[in-house]
């Protein structure tokens, strides 16, 4: 094959959907052995986009080329014939088959009759070890940690003889570690001839691994230029369409009465290993109180504690002066707790209803909502549309399924039903995970108004960042316990970092003099 210049060319690309122009005239650029991001806020349409050179969607209009040969990519089959891989931002994995399994699923090798286990076993082996990825090739998914799985997912690409490979949004559910490591595999990629697309709303990785980046907003490029050229605050600004600041405003918190305290919390995983061992901590009205932690440290199972989803074995969870330990979620909830879940679409909304139906999900039953004991939609929905409204939360009608937003009017929406309860406290997990630079300044924003209103905010992120500019103290949880609490203004990323691995603060403090 001749040499060519670009890998992928898409020339005004349109795809339409009920009420809404996902790709408006999109044309755009791969050059062969280059890292190509797309960047834009959730909804521009860069998903749509990609999932049209995968074969996931046909476009309405426009044509596509790959290797500077015009291509109908009708489906995914076609799209891997023609050396194109996607790994998706929901992994698509079968829980309980092995890593080959997995990779080799539906490319099977054969001996005869019967799979060739033995040699897709060395095909894997082969693949890890040539492009770094290390992963062991019997292992069940089921038993990995996320980061694992998505080397997983690029292996399955590679399996089927990628060259051109889309992530999708790939360090979203990643630890800082394991971003670093995806960096480092990204680079073997293009050294080995790949050309990589990265659909992302990062700058920050944008910067540090991409060659060119396409910006596209509301369905439409707004401009094409290599990394090189720019920074930061110009990608943001392009990407919304106004400067963003990305310091969060806030002035000093002015801490009043305790709202939440949990004194030796114990409780076990689903597995039946110990998740928090004797955990104990406060949060004080008028405060927020950030929780940093590798993932898997007993975040999750401290707000299902909290939030009455699990069960604890011994000690105490109190709002302001009651003993909360153990009671239903819904009694938790109508006592003055709301929980932003750090899976949206688990735990946060029912994608099938509407979103004025999951504006309400946990009020429905108020006499607000009803007449003569039966849900009436006329008020639900003026309440929702005055939700709507207040948090910017873009879809069509009140009527919207849920499933049909992006990913971050999905968590506006979510905020809005849970800081309109007017709660004492307000439990923020994985708050921004997922969502662009726009999405993040509004919700950073909120979490600082219930601060300011005398509320109190318990903040859980695997963003070092986030937790560093919006929190007022900081306690570190590794192994189910708090190793120390610190002042943001007066810790680093490093500090922080020894203590997400272990080590208390008066040791990080010994390894500091």
């Amino acid at each position: 094959m001749k040499d060519v210049k670009y890998v992928v060319e898409m020339r005004g690309i349109t795809k339409r959907f009920p009420g809404i122009v996902a790709n408006d005239s999109i044309s755009f650029k791969v050059k062969k052995g280059e890292i190509h991001a797309l960047l834009g806020e959730n909804g521009a349409g860069k998903s749509t986009l990609m999932n049209i050179l995968f074969g996931l969607y046909e476009p309405d209009e426009g044509q596509i080329f790959i290797n500077e040969q015009a291509v109908q990519i009708t489906d995914p089959n076609v799209a891997n014939d023609l050396g194109i891989g996607m790994v998706h931002q929901h992994f698509m994995l079968v829980e309980n088959f092995t890593v080959t399994e997995n990779i080799i699923l539906g490319s099977e090798p054969k001996m005869g009759l019967k799979i060739d286990y033995n040699k897709a076993r060395e095909q894997v082996l082969e693949l890890s070890k040539r492009y770094g990825l290390h992963v062991d090739p019997d292992a069940k998914i089921e038993d990995i940690s996320v980061g694992m799985q998505q080397r997983v997912e690029i292996l399955k690409t590679l399996y089927r003889g990628a060259d051109i490979i889309i992530f999708d949004e790939p360090t979203a559910v990643l630890t800082p570690q394991e971003i670093e490591d995806l960096i480092g595999i990204m680079r073997n990629l293009v050294n080995e001839g790949k050309s990589i697309i990265l659909i992302t709303h990062k700058l920050k990785e944008i910067m540090a691994i991409a060659d060119s980046v396409t910006i596209i907003r509301r369905g439409k490029v707004i401009d094409s230029l290599a990394v090189k050229d720019t920074n930061q605050d110009e990608l943001a600004s392009k990407m919304v369409g106004r400067e963003v600041t990305f310091a969060v405003d806030k002035k000093p918190a002015d801490p009043k009465d305790v709202i939440l305290r949990v004194s030796d919390v114990t409780a076990k995983d689903n597995r039946g290993l110990t998740a928090l061992n004797e955990i104990s901590f406060e949060v004080r009205a008028g405060e927020i109180l950030g929780i940093a932690g590798v993932d898997g440290n007993g975040q999750s199972e401290l707000i299902e504690v909290i939030t009455g989803l699990r069960k604890v074995e011994s000690g105490q969870v109190y709002l302001k002066d009651t003993d909360i330990t153990n009671n239903t979620p819904r009694e938790i909830s109508e006592s003055g707790i709301s929980h932003i879940p750090e899976d949206r679409h688990k735990r946060g909304l029912v994608l099938d209803f509407t979103m004025g139906e999951n504006l309400v999900l946990e009020t429905y039953f108020y006499p607000e909502f009803q007449t003569n004991r039966f849900l009436d939609y006329n008020k639900i929905n003026t309440h929702a549309k005055k939700l709507i409204e207040e948090f910017d939360v873009r879809t069509p009608s009140v009527d919207t399924l849920a499933r049909a937003l992006s990913g971050g009017n999905q968590q506006k929406a979510i905020i809005a039903r849970e800081v309109d309860k007017d709660p004492d406290l307000l439990i923020a997990a994985q708050p921004t995970r997922g969502l662009d630079v726009g999405a993040i300044e509004f919700i950073h924003k909120r979490l600082v108004e219930q601060r300011d209103k005398g509320k109190a905010v318990l903040l859980l992120s695997l963003e070092l960042d986030e937790i560093m500019n919006v929190s007022d103290r900081i306690a570190v949880i590794y192994e189910g316990k708090i190793v120390g609490v610190v002042d943001p203004k007066k810790t680093s990323e490093k500090e922080l970092g020894l203590m997400m691995a272990g080590a208390t603060t008066e040791g990080v403090k010994a390894g500091n003099e």
